[in-house]
């Protein structure tokens, strides 16, 4: 028996929508994560990007358990010296909430070319619409709700 490897031929992808409503944070990123890798389908290849384009809707409805809306931070740095950035839960959600998914997605793919190359089939949008009707886009429901 002969281990099965994709080719970048074979490599079908589709686009699919999925609503963040009501989804907690880190277990609605390891379905987000799942599907741009492509774990999903029988023909998973470790080393190629097999995944499909995703469409996340309503991200600003999107929840977190416990007390993390009032202790979480998010950090990043400017690149200078004493350039570090500290952003609390609730402000990153008013301001940028498309971040706090983004965020929490990058974390779960690799942390190498492949990784940032899957992270651009990824689409976030704060609101239920999205410019992405004329790939008809199929609904995916996650499997843990």
């Amino acid at each position: 028996m002969k281990t099965y490897h994709q080719k970048a031929s074979e490599i079908q992808r589709d686009w699919y929508v999925v609503d963040a409503t009501d989804q907690v944070l880190g277990r609605f990123a390891t379905q987000i994560a799942t599907l741009l890798r492509g774990k999903h389908k029988p023909t998973y290849t470790p080393s190629n990007d097999g995944g499909d384009f995703v469409v996340v809707v309503n991200c600003e409805k999107i929840k977190i358990m416990g007390r993390k809306a009032d202790q979480k931070i998010y950090y990043r740095h400017t690149g200078y010296p004493g350039g570090l950035k500290a952003t609390p839960y609730r402000m990153m959600l008013a301001k940028h909430p498309d971040r706090i998914l983004r965020t929490a997605v990058k974390g779960m793919l690799p942390k190498n070319r492949m990784g940032r190359r899957l992270l651009g089939k990824l689409r976030i949008y704060a609101g239920p619409n999205h410019p992405h009707a004329a790939q008809q886009p199929k609904i995916w429901t996650p499997r843990y709700s």
